[in-house]
């Protein structure tokens, strides 16, 4: 009799167990139920921002639910950044560069988060990046500006669009005795404006955000600081190219999400659907808008940020700079 009890007992919590197993998978199946929100910790016109809605718009057909682009710029990364881990919803992801997320604990003293809370969800393309100056200033690569940044100390500034060039540039200056200020800006358009006002000298930035103003011949590129060159500008240098590989960087672009609220199985799934949207449709309208497609799941997205991660912690080593704790 006890025999039979325990028979069925365990025949119950083997029904049990794989019932659950089979849940995850029918609740990632049934997501979303509801509008989906992209935040972007970058202004309207950046490169996240053109991505970010060229992934709305395919996913969106893809689910067959709304997906809004969102832009909450500042702070390097810390508005946007704070807007979807306190949404605490499944519904609300980041779309953004991983730069300034990386780059946050050494900018700040304090952050209103833990970096832990971020979870990265799905890489959906490489940013084109590019050195450029004023069109009215007179040089014509790398080696002529910073050339003119040693001659004439403190008077080249400069801005950057995320946290990591932050420390690509300010780590290069310190270890070639350059003073170069930097000039903060809040909006990643309003600097390549200043740009091609010749109010700074150097901007580092999206080619996406760029190009505009390249094309008007306000503004030019000095170099790309990716590890290939552009396919829209063959005739641009990678950095390395030009003499300067420390400032070598690619921009990685992609969902990241409030830990907690993104299991295993929908995390999967979501990236098993962006990859499917970078059809060769899509990477040819992210090509012409400086972009290349690069999709990856949840770990490979967070293997690419731990790499650059590294790459930071070193430059913030050589600044003297320690992390928030």
């Amino acid at each position: 009799m006890h025999i039979g009890i325990r028979r069925v007992l365990a025949t119950a919590a083997a029904l049990v167990a794989w019932l659950a197993l089979s849940v995850l998978p029918s609740q990632a199946q049934k997501w979303p139920q509801r509008t989906v929100k992209f935040v972007v910790p970058l202004g309207p016109g950046s490169g996240a921002d053109l991505g970010a809605r060229l992934l709305a718009d395919r996913l969106g057909k893809r689910w067959g639910q709304s997906v809004v682009v969102e832009n909450r710029p500042g702070g390097d990364g810390t508005i946007g950044i704070t807007a979807v881990l306190n949404a605490r919803d499944d519904h609300t992801l980041m779309f953004g560069p991983s730069s300034a997320f990386v780059a946050g604990p050494y900018l700040h003293s304090k952050l209103p988060y833990s970096q832990a809370d971020l979870l990265p969800v799905a890489r959906f393309s490489v940013t084109l990046v590019a050195v450029a100056v004023p069109a009215s200033l007179n040089v014509k690569t790398m080696k002529d500006l910073i050339d003119m940044a040693r001659a004439q100390p403190g008077k080249v500034n400069w801005a950057t669009a995320t946290g990591v060039t932050d420390f690509l540039v300010a780590g290069y200056a310190k270890k070639a005795g350059l003073d170069m200020p930097k000039v903060p800006y809040r909006d990643t358009v309003q600097a390549v404006n200043d740009l091609g006002e010749g109010r700074i000298q150097m901007y580092i930035a999206a080619l996406a955000i760029i190009l505009p103003q390249v094309q008007a011949g306000r503004i030019k590129l000095l170099a790309m600081t990716n590890v290939e060159r552009a396919a829209l500008v063959p005739d641009v240098p990678t950095i390395a190219e030009a003499g300067f590989p420390e400032l070598e960087f690619d921009g990685l672009a992609g969902l990241f999400g409030a830990r907690g609220t993104i299991s295993d199985a929908l995390g999967q799934r979501i990236a098993e659907d962006v990859k499917a949207s970078a059809d060769e449709e899509i990477a040819k309208r992210l090509a012409a808008t400086g972009q290349l497609v690069r999709p990856g799941n949840g770990t490979e997205f967070a293997t690419s940020i731990k790499t650059q991660a590294d790459k930071v912690e070193a430059f913030a080593r050589m600044l003297g700079i320690k992390a928030t704790r």
